[in-house]
């Protein structure tokens, strides 16, 4: 009798190895299917018009602040240097564009310098951002 009882105290234990796996493959399903939302660096009072248009593959994101200061990749960047941080990022993803977030009070002749930039990189699919009205 001794010997059943002992065995049968083995056989209760409880294998938390399934559970685990199911909880490392809904994490790994959650981290691919997240959409990851790219930042310019700072908050743009974006214009409005009405034929604004989503677009799904930018990957350069420049913003001009109402100052004037050009922000790429979340830091800062002079003017000058834009051309070449553009080259940078363009070289990580070469099939995207770049869009340029400029304030609604920011100088027209910075935003025709950081186009100029752009198209200088190499980059053709440069895009204005505004936010969508009317519909």
């Amino acid at each position: 009798m001794r010997r059943a009882r002992s065995r049968g105290e083995d056989d209760s234990s409880l294998d938390i190895t399934p559970m685990i796996d199911i909880v490392f493959i809904m994490l790994i399903f959650f981290i691919v299917t997240a959409s990851f939302i790219k930042e310019a660096g700072i908050d743009v009072n974006r214009p409005g018009a009405v034929t604004a248009e989503r677009k799904e593959r930018a990957s350069i994101l420049v913003a001009i602040d109402e100052n004037g200061q050009v922000w790429v990749d979340k830091r800062p960047v002079d003017i000058r240097a834009v051309r070449a941080n553009i080259e940078r990022l363009r070289a990580e993803n070469p099939e995207g564009g770049v869009v340029i977030q400029a304030d609604t009070e920011s100088k027209n002749g910075i935003l025709v310098k950081v186009m100029d930039a752009a198209r200088l990189a190499g980059v053709m699919d440069v895009s204005l951002a505004a936010t969508p009205e009317g519909e």
